[in-house]
């Protein structure tokens, strides 16, 4: 299904690209480009190894597109849906994450490790290491480059791109948050805040507020806010959510 819309999409692209360049803007690609690049885009963030699959879209998404009456495409939309998030902090032994985690540490671009403050090796990082680390059909480093020009044709300008690694960086940190029970009481404490601080960082947060927000949240009880106390389970459970 994944590759047969791939096929589709390009044909009508091709077909409607002919006889007359597309709307070319000097900082993205026509609109043609774009309606092609959105699926390396698409499949870095939902697209992951599966038993049965190597390359399985784990979401689901509808495509219009539009035509003009003299064939040309006029514009098109993407909606998705249904993503599997617990594959973010949780894989079966023979499964994978998201592709764009390996991608990022395939070390093609060794910038975006030293930005994200992470290694190249996935076993540092236990939200996508405990299934497969590599595919064998699936070549890491040619798939990053793929997915950073598609960024580029798409539009998003250099900060919006580095938004985006950042997040993914950080849910990679969030994974190696510790935390354990307090002495004698229910409450739950940060065990180290290494990874905290390095999450808190790429997502323009403060640390202490982050640790603060998972430990004791604020709720609201009638028409006023009261801090909960939370187990060690619970903020792990929020910290999953939270990825």
């Amino acid at each position: 299904k994944t590759v047969n819309t791939k096929r589709v999409i390009q044909y009508f692209a091709s077909i409607a690209a002919v006889g007359g360049g597309g709307k070319k803007d000097a900082s993205k690609g026509t609109l043609e480009d774009q309606i092609i690049q959105a699926n390396p885009a698409l499949e870095a963030f939902g697209n992951a190894k599966t038993l049965r699959n190597d390359n399985s879209s784990r979401f689901g998404k509808f495509i219009r597109i539009h035509f003009g009456p003299s064939g040309k495409l006029s514009s098109a939309d993407i909606e998705t849906y249904l993503l599997e998030k617990s594959r973010v902090t949780f894989q079966l032994k023979a499964e994978r994450n998201y592709h764009i985690f390996y991608q990022i540490l395939s070390n093609q671009k060794p910038e975006l490790l030293d930005m994200l403050l992470i290694t190249n090796n996935p076993y540092d990082y236990s939200y996508i290491s405990q299934g497969e680390v590599t595919v064998s059909s699936i070549n890491d480093s040619e798939e990053l480059m793929s997915t950073d020009s598609a960024f580029d044709v798409l539009g998003f300008t250099a900060d919006e791109k580095m938004g985006v690694y950042k997040l993914t960086g950080a849910i990679m940190h969030y994974g190696n948050m510790k935390f354990k029970q307090k002495q004698r009481e229910e409450q739950a404490e940060p065990d180290g805040t290494e990874a905290a601080d390095k999450t808190a960082y790429l997502m323009g947060l403060n640390s202490a507020d982050l640790i603060k927000g998972l430990c004791h949240p604020r709720v609201k009880v009638g028409n006023e806010y009261v801090t909960k106390g939370q187990s060690v389970d619970q903020v792990y459970y929020a910290l999953g959510a939270l990825a």
